[in-house]
């Protein structure tokens, strides 16, 4: 048995963690390459990539321009987070937390940007009116539910699916910890989805649209290797109820392969840009 780690008085960034992600990963904010973003001929430029956080936007865009808003074409462009896109100097002017989505609002006379994705979907509803009751009770339930996911995404990726799937090794403890927790998170939806059609009553709103992701791909089972049957997913069939109407949604179909850059061809779509790039693909 390999001996405890006893944390220094002091913690210093001496060696990477290991794992997965451990080239990118660093202490310290900022940019580290000089590079502009492209910029296309839209109202909204979009810079993601299709994790669940990144679709939560896409979904959001599509399911605007389904309802004929026409101001909501946007240009999607791919962030490889892998080879560090997020951290060049254009990402960054964006959003200084070096996370996707981020998003610039050139709709006025003044580009601006919007950063973290529940920021992104107020934003976005408020602009075109939809999808955010304006009842005050119907505004704080949804308000609620949306930021119950943003407050509960960490514990699930950064927590759970970290590791669970990515950690170089496998301590027993932590997986205990967030597999709790993630179970946890899935029981208060499967119970409120028993009682309401959806997450904040009967009707659609941009708290479905933030949950909606995280929760489709353990459904799905093609979250952190075998996720599903671990954490006995199955369980919860209301919240499989939800995801399944949801998942039949048109703008959701497209909105969840934008911003894809692995998998089928047909079922990915590195960079939107028009309608038009959705042909051909599998939808």
């Amino acid at each position: 048995m390999a001996d405890a780690y006893i944390p220094p008085k002091v913690w210093t960034y001496d060696k990477e963690s290991g794992g997965r992600f451990a080239s990118i990963n660093r202490p310290t904010a900022g940019a580290q390459v000089e590079k502009a973003l492209p910029v296309g001929e839209n109202p909204f430029q979009l810079y993601s990539l299709a994790t669940p956080n990144g679709v939560k936007v896409t979904v959001m865009l599509e399911e605007l321009l389904e309802l004929g808003h026409k101001g909501a074409e946007y240009d999607a462009w791919l962030v490889n987070i892998g080879a560090g896109d997020q951290f060049t100097s254009g990402f960054v002017g964006l959003n200084p937390n070096s996370k996707i989505p981020a998003l610039e609002d050139r709709s006025g006379e003044v580009p601006f940007r919007v950063f973290e994705s529940g920021a992104i979907l107020v934003h976005l509803a408020e602009k075109f009116g939809e999808f955010l009751p304006t009842e005050p009770a119907a505004r704080a339930e949804t308000m609620s539910w949306l930021f119950w996911q943003v407050a509960s995404a960490p514990f699930i990726g950064g927590g759970f699916g970290h590791f669970y799937a990515y950690a170089p090794e496998k301590f027993e403890y932590a997986i205990n910890r967030y597999s709790m927790e993630t179970k946890r998170i899935f029981d208060v939806a499967d119970q409120r989805l028993a009682a309401s059609r959806f997450l904040a009553g009967d009707e659609y709103t941009i708290a479905d649209i933030a949950n909606y992701p995280w929760f489709a791909i353990f459904v799905a089972g093609v979250a952190y290797n075998d996720a599903k049957t671990f954490l006995s997913i199955d369980e919860y069939k209301h919240v499989a109820r939800w995801v399944q109407e949801i998942s039949a949604r048109p703008a959701v179909r497209r909105g969840r392969i934008v911003n894809k850059a692995t998998g089928d061809d047909n079922k990915k779509l590195p960079e939107r840009h028009s309608a038009a790039d959705f042909e051909g693909k599998d939808i």
